[in-house]
């Protein structure tokens, strides 16, 4: 890996000195793992810094396509990095499953439990995620969870951005650094829309038949029965298309949905956040 390379700004090699300094002074760390460009990052980054004091928690559940979970491993094993499943079941937890506004709080304190868990039993001192400084002005009560634990949040110490990330991701070699932005499929549902194995079930499948027809970067939003698909607005005209069009509504029947919508504003993170009060 070549992060001293003259094209990367000396503003960025000084937050890469920051993150790598921060991630000694830990001097072990188990990172929750989720497979998206920033844990990823992190990941990389406290490996090279740490060697075998650091490894990878990735917490699986329904919320959570086989997909992610496979590139998670994929990324770990071709790196040699310690990496620990562990089965984790926030639909137990009422809070979440009946998806208020602080859905997220919820679900990341039961993974964290875990992953700080699972840290001690193999000798690991601290236990990180992987948020950025741009997650600071978007709505995360997930962030809530983690601070009440005294989980580590390397990134933002280090003052560290998504795009730095990107950035810094393509000058490793990561295969992550064009990644799509990814949140768990429990995002898909309106608030006060009981969230279900089920339901779950039905958007994974509804967004592995987007994504097996050349949509990288879509949401399937669920409002009772009703699927609101969501894609960057370029791609609006593909997906509208006869012959796809009938293709993706007779598929979402058949998965269960009984009205198929696109969303003409395109896709946007963060959407459901908008029905939140002011």
């Amino acid at each position: 890996m070549n992060t001293n390379d003259e094209s990367i700004s000396v503003e960025l090699q000084e937050k890469l000195s920051r993150l790598k300094d921060y991630l000694r002074e830990l001097g072990s760390l188990a990172v929750g793992f989720s497979g998206g460009v920033d844990s990823s990052f992190l990941l990389a980054v406290a490996a090279e810094t740490l060697g075998d004091k650091a490894m990878a928690v990735t917490g699986v559940d329904a919320s959570v396509p086989q997909r992610e979970v496979d590139e998670a491993m994929a990324f770990c094993k071709d790196r040699g990095i310690k990496h620990i499943l562990c089965k984790v079941n926030p639909l137990a937890e009422h809070g979440y499953r009946f998806n208020g506004p602080d859905r997220c709080y919820f679900c990341k304190r039961g993974i964290f439990s875990e992953v700080m868990r699972i840290a001690r039993e193999n000798g690991i001192q601290y236990s990180a995620e992987g948020s950025n400084l741009d997650d600071i002005g978007d709505y995360r009560p997930g962030l809530r969870a983690v601070a009440e634990l005294g989980v580590k949040s390397p990134l933002r110490e280090a003052g560290l951005h998504k795009m730095d990330i990107r950035l810094l991701s393509k000058m490793m070699g990561l295969p992550t650094w064009s990644k799509p932005a990814y949140a768990c499929l429990g995002s898909r549902f309106v608030y006060g829309e009981e969230i279900t194995e089920e339901k779950l079930r039905m958007i994974d499948r509804a967004e592995q038949f987007l994504i097996e027809h050349g949509f990288f970067e879509e949401r399937v939003r669920l409002h009772g029965k009703i699927a609101r698909i969501e894609v960057p607005a370029q791609d609006i005209p593909k997906l509208a298309a006869d012959g796809l069009r009938q293709e993706i509504y007779a598929t979402f029947k058949e998965i269960g949905f009984q009205f198929v919508t696109l969303d003409m504003a395109g896709y946007r993170m963060g959407s459901m956040n908008t029905t939140l009060p002011k």
